[in-house]
């Protein structure tokens, strides 16, 4: 299955993401988005894609959003995603595109949801909350 993974390896949801990719059998492409964002056309595909706003795909935690005062209201889709691809730590992580579906994994076992069943038992995120059991089934 041809998975890819906009990733920020100094991010716990990326990591957990990542993992619960490669826990179903698939070694994703990943994109360090830091290092090579996506381009315009791709960013924009992978929102609506996504069925997000572009609002809800910016990153505001651990963002220069509000000191480059993208809380504005008023500001155009067109103004946000200037910003989101001049600094793309703008960008929420991770975006995950496969085959069934594109999704901005927060929290990370969304993921779930565009992953074959074939996850190899269980999967605990770092924060020690488990998302699988041994059967590699999602607990709810």
């Amino acid at each position: 299955m041809d998975v890819t993974i906009y990733h920020n390896p100094d991010c716990g949801t990326s990591r957990n993401t990542l993992e619960m990719i490669r826990n179903a059998g698939i070694e994703p492409t990943v994109v360090e988005y830091l290092q090579s964002p996506p381009s315009r056309e791709q960013l924009v595909r992978m929102i609506a894609d996504a069925s997000l706003t572009v609002r809800e795909a910016i990153r505001e935690k651990g963002s220069p959003y509000i000191e480059l005062g993208l809380d504005n209201p008023d500001l155009t889709d067109d103004q946000l995603l200037d910003a989101m691809l001049k600094d793309p730590i703008l960008i929420n992580r991770p975006f995950v595109i496969t085959p069934m579906g594109t999704r901005l994994s927060r929290p990370s076992e969304v993921v779930l949801d565009i992953l074959p069943d074939t996850h190899k038992g269980a999967f605990t995120k770092e924060d020690g909350e488990q998302v699988l059991n041994a059967e590699g089934k999602r607990i709810v």
